[in-house]
């Protein structure tokens, strides 16, 4: 070793050592926030027959499938509200994985995979590439039923018992050992009817009132779009923009259930009328499982299980964000300075709508919803749609205060770490992320400045 290499070392030593020299202050994540969920409610303003619906999709939100009712064969989860807790029904993953108890219910023998963690959070798992080295990107299911009693010892079988199904589970571990898996977490519910009543024009408008402001900080938000217009996320059969899901793949909240309701519980139903998994012998229930009641007495009875799931999230009222102290004020103007505000747009405004609670209000979302390239450090590698493999849309932010998991795969639970994972360079496959120069920004605050915007964010 030279001497300027032990100065070298030495002088870092030195500078280390000051850095975490005893007393010094340290800006950390407050955590979640505590007191009320502040959401979970109906949105004001709804007629008595849409509070019916929106009670009769939450029941339905809540409810716990099972093999008559067509779970599987192959899931995640057996509920809506499983995946979507925190901080109340609708939220996102809460901080005990139900996923893990699931795993052997009702005498099943899935093994719970390496990646699902009791104190983590609820995840899906895609894969990257097929075996032959193409494109796979799709969801594969973690459990399967076979085994399964709901019933208890019966001879025959009854209705419930899915011991003639004899199915197993998918091998996860090569494919984690090849690094060929990627996770998803619960995205939050609350006010996804706002969301929806944004018109185009209105995001359209917000990326052009932002572009040279973007421009100057390397902050590009591609369209995504299949016909020869420059607007973003456009959707592939009407040039409408999409919105819903982490890479803004889903058009409609009905879009969004019904995916959900066969992909993540395996239940088919009027918009996913196959099986994913058609083997006879593990069939317990007509198909599609999940149809429309055309007996039914009232709206809320005749609609089917993915409508009233689209409603309960159409009705459902946006976030409440906590108190604010001249510490989260303070953390509010630093947002906007740092260039944070231009992709996590404050507000955007819905246009008229059918629905009074919908029509003409603010929404608070913190977020452009146009796609992002985030750089290699936060790929997934998945294509969906035309969103590239380093894209996500823009996450919403209301709410942030009381969520535990960050990120589309959930990797952290401290704040601090979900924003300096915005940073990362170009690699040979990816470009640099957009928020690197705004994370810059963010990086030369001083502490007690990084502890106003955490205090912030943790206040939406």
């Amino acid at each position: 070793m030279t001497k300027r290499t032990v100065l070298l070392c030495t002088s870092l030593a030195v500078l280390l050592a000051a850095s975490q020299a005893p007393g010094q202050f340290i800006a950390k994540d407050p955590g979640v926030r505590s007191g009320a969920a502040g959401a979970g409610d109906p949105l004001d303003g709804l007629t008595p027959t849409q509070q019916e619906v929106f009670k009769a999709g939450r029941d339905d939100f809540r409810e716990e499938d099972g093999i008559k009712s067509g779970l599987g064969p192959r899931f995640n989860l057996d509920s809506c509200a499983g995946c979507h807790a925190a901080p109340a029904i609708g939220g996102s993953s809460p901080s005990i994985n139900p996923q893990v108890a699931l795993a052997t219910a009702f005498g099943a023998k899935n093994v719970v995979p390496s990646f699902i963690k009791l104190n983590g959070p609820v995840r899906e798992a895609r894969f990257k590439y097929k075996a032959d080295g193409s494109r796979d990107g799709g969801v594969h299911a973690l459990f399967v039923i076979s085994g399964r009693n709901e019933t208890g010892p019966a001879a025959p079988p009854e209705p419930g018992d899915a011991s003639g199904c004899t199915i197993t589970q998918e091998s996860f571990e090569p494919q984690v050992a090849h690094n060929n898996v990627i996770f998803r977490i619960p995205t939050p519910v609350f006010g996804l009817g706002l969301i929806e009543s944004i018109p185009d024009y209105v995001i359209v408008a917000n990326q052009q009132a932002t572009a040279s402001a973007r421009s100057a900080l390397g902050i590009l938000g591609r369209p995504n779009f299949t016909l020869p217009t420059p607007n973003p996320n456009r959707n592939g059969n009407d040039g409408t923009i999409a919105r819903f899901g982490w890479k803004a793949q889903n058009k409609s909240l009905l879009m969004f259930a019904g995916e959900a309701y066969n992909v993540e519980q395996g239940i088919s139903n009027e918009l996913f009328p196959q099986e994913r998994e058609e083997n006879p012998s593990c069939q317990f229930a007509s198909v599609p499982n999940d149809t429309t009641n055309m007996d039914g007495t009232s709206a809320a009875d005749m609609l089917n299980g993915i409508q009233k799931f689209a409603f309960f999230m159409k009705f459902l009222a946006a976030p409440t964000p906590g108190p604010t102290s001249d510490s989260t004020n303070n953390g509010k103007k630093l947002f906007a300075t740092t260039g944070c505000a231009l992709c996590h747009t404050p507000t955007l405004k819905t246009g008229p709508s059918e629905y009074t609670g919908l029509s003409g209000k603010d929404v608070n979302l913190f977020s452009d919803l146009m796609l992002h390239g985030m750089g290699p450090g936060l790929a997934d590698d998945i294509l969906q749609g035309n969103a590239r493999g380093d894209e996500f849309r823009t996450a919403p932010l209301w709410g942030l205060g009381q969520r535990i998991f960050f990120l589309h795969d959930g990797r952290t639970n401290d704040l601090k770490e979900a924003i300096l994972a915005h940073r990362s360079p170009a690699s040979s496959r990816f470009s640099a992320s957009e928020a690197n120069q705004v994370i810059g920004r963010y990086l030369s605050l001083g502490e007690s400045q990084k502890q106003d915007l955490l205090n912030f964010l943790r206040s939406l």
